[in-house]
Order: structure tokens, then C-alpha cells, then sequence
């Protein structure tokens, strides 16, 4: 039997659910106060929207449904620094520095 979008959907979310509550259970028991672990959560799931949208803070927030400057806010409060965000998406991506770039012989020079 093959699964329909939304049944693939239902499965995977019945399966994120099971996996917060473990973590949620897991985050407890260790001691993590209500305010760690909002805070926690609130710098992950900003950062991976973030990184989604390679740092761009108007997508992210029109994604998040909230103003740009509250976003903006948001990443302060939780010292979250955007230049680092953006560089940090940007190491993942970045050009090989001249030395480390494979030499390629123009097409003047073969004849």
C-alpha cells in the first residue's frame, strides 16, 4: 500500500511529536528550567529557519509569520549574533582560496 502526501505527512508529524515528548521528558528529568529550555528551542528552530533562507531575516521572519524587527529582537535577546549566522552559512559555501583551486590551462596557451 503506498502512502498518500498527507498520510506520509501524519506519519511523519505523529513521529516528531513521540520524539519531543521524549525530549521534553528527557530535558526534565535532567533539571533544564522552562526558560533554558524555551530559550534552547527558541535559538535551534531560529537558526535551522534562518539557515534555510542562507541569513536573509525578511524570509525568515515572513516565514515565521512576525515583523522583521522582531526577529531582530528575538536574535538579541538571545545572543544570537546575524553576522555569524551569515558567515557561518556562508563557510559551508565558500570559494577555495586561489592556492587551492585546480589549475586550468586557457584555450591561447594550448595551441
Amino acid at each position: 500500500m503506498r502512502l498518500t502526501s498527507f498520510q506520509g505527512q501524519v506519519k511523519r508529524g505523529s513521529t516528531l511529536k513521540r520524539e519531543l515528548h521524549s525530549l521534553v521528558t528527557q530535558m526534565h528529568s535532567a533539571g533544564v528550567s522552562y526558560t533554558d529550555a524555551l530559550r534552547q528551542f527558541k535559538r535551534r528552530y531560529l537558526l535551522e529557519v534562518l539557515a534555510h533562507h542562507k541569513g536573509n531575516q525578511c524570509k525568515a521572519a515572513e516565514e515565521l509569520g512576525m515583523h522583521r524587527n522582531t526577529l531582530s529582537r528575538t536574535l538579541a535577546e538571545l545572543d544570537l549574533d546575524t553576522a555569524q549566522i551569515r558567515n557561518g552559512i556562508r563557510t559551508g559555501m565558500r570559494r577555495p582560496s586561489a592556492s587551492e583551486r585546480p589549475r586550468v590551462q586557457s584555450i591561447a596557451s594550448a595551441r
